[in-house]
């Protein structure tokens, strides 16, 4: 199965990665995203099975689970799955692209592992918690109890950083854009 190469951006909510990998889809033919696979609920009209995620319900992801489906798969919040499905990356590199991922820090970890020296693993991560706090408010779909929960859990996985091939400080995301082109560049040429 080992044919391409896998990007993987993982941060903490609210800290730009999706920006991110969205502009390098944008921008980069040869990448293709690996899309996720969640038993949450949809998000508004905006979001579609098979291009944001692939949404399953907890029973279809539990059996995908026991017939050895997913590279990785975790319980993010209770009863809220989130998943790769191998049969993703074979899509993507049956296509000729390298695969990029836009996952939370375990998630990512389990990745870096799997895929070994075909992987590049980057931590996107904001100058402050203050920051952080700022743009998830600024989003407006935070309740005071998830932005709470949402930077408890980036305090969290912000100390996992240093187990990351880089780590990419996103203060102006011009520079970041920018940061994160030259990353793939340079892993794609080695």
């Amino acid at each position: 199965m080992m044919a391409g190469k896998a990007l993987i951006f993982c941060a903490p909510s609210g800290s730009g990665k999706t920006t991110i990998v969205k502009h390098l889809l944008q921008n980069n033919p040869s990448l293709g995203f690996s899309i996720s696979a969640s038993t949450r609920d949809k998000r508004g009209r905006t979001e579609a099975h098979g291009q944001d995620y692939y949404f399953l319900s907890p029973d279809e992801f539990k059996k995908r689970i026991d017939a050895d489906e997913f590279i990785e798969w975790e319980e993010v919040y209770e009863g809220n799955f989130y998943g790769t499905l191998k049969s993703e990356i074979e899509r993507i590199w049956k296509e000729g692209k390298d695969v990029i991922f836009d996952v939370d820090v375990k998630g990512g970890l389990a990745l870096k592992k799997y895929f070994g020296d075909k992987a590049l693993a980057i931590f996107v991560k904001v100058p402050s918690l203050e920051i952080l706090k700022t743009r998830l408010n600024d989003r407006g779909t935070e309740s005071p109890e998830s932005l709470s929960r949402r930077l408890f859990k980036a305090q969290f996985e912000m100390s996992f950083q240093d187990k990351f091939d880089q780590v990419l400080v996103n203060e102006t995301l011009d520079t970041s854009l920018r940061e994160a082109q030259k990353l793939y560049d340079d892993f794609k040429t080695h």
